[in-house]
């Protein structure tokens, strides 16, 4: 697999957490100038901020959570060379339950459909890494 090939989910991923960042940085922006939030009420890290962003803000650091194991995976398959087509393909498959899941938590926020994306991302990296860990034992 190229490179790119093997890159491409993974600056996707990065995509979505940075454009979670800013929705955060706005949200947040937005309810200080409104007055809807006083910035005496957030300055020692209160959540205090309303619905909104802090369902964004939650969003956004649920990305250095499961997604974490997702670039280590990477980072560690692309240079031992064994990022190969099955890797990429469940690399895009995890991304997807990742927009999936981001979708649903900065919008509705549903927990049972939330919950069902999050536990299809988790057995997809858990697909991943086992197939990983054996490819790297010589089992496979």
């Amino acid at each position: 697999m190229s490179i790119q090939m093997v890159l491409l989910p993974v600056f996707m991923q990065v995509g979505l957490t940075f454009a979670l960042l800013i929705g955060m940085a706005l949200g947040r922006r937005r309810a200080l100038v409104s007055g809807e939030t006083k910035s005496r009420d957030i300055a020692l890290g209160e959540p205090n901020w309303p619905k909104g962003a802090t369902q964004i803000a939650n969003c956004y650091r649920n990305q250095f959570e499961l997604p974490v194991l997702f670039y280590a995976l990477i980072a560690l398959a692309l240079p031992l060379r064994h990022a190969d087509l099955f890797i990429v393909l469940m690399s895009w498959v995890f991304v997807v339950t990742r927009f999936a899941h981001a979708g649903i938590f900065v919008s509705s926020n549903q927990l049972g459909p939330r919950s069902t994306i999050w536990l299809a991302g988790v057995l997809v990296l858990l697909a991943m890494w086992i197939y990983f860990a054996l490819k790297m034992l010589l089992l496979i």
